[in-house]
């Protein structure tokens, strides 16, 4: 792989850059605003992973909804087994 062309924009960083770098939490909260906001580390396991052999229809359909088509696998589970 090849390096990529330098970028007076963005130059690559020194010892002393990072010496200077800052925390993003020490920003006003008016620029903070402007970063997404992201999950904190899980606390405990809600769920344990498992390989699970599906047929390809019903992985095609829930893939199809969109983001978040496991959770629904595992609601509808759910109400199937009466939990």
């Amino acid at each position: 792989m090849s390096k990529p062309d330098d970028d007076p924009e963005n130059p690559e960083w020194t010892a002393a850059d990072f010496a200077r770098a800052r925390p993003a939490s020490e920003l006003p909260e008016e620029l903070r605003a402007f970063f997404p906001k992201t999950r904190g580390i899980q606390k405990a396991p809600t769920k344990i992973p498992i390989s699970l052999r599906l047929s390809a229809e019903v992985v095609e359909h829930f893939r199809a909804t969109g983001p978040g088509w496991q959770g629904r696998i595992d609601e509808i589970l759910k109400k199937a087994a009466g939990l």
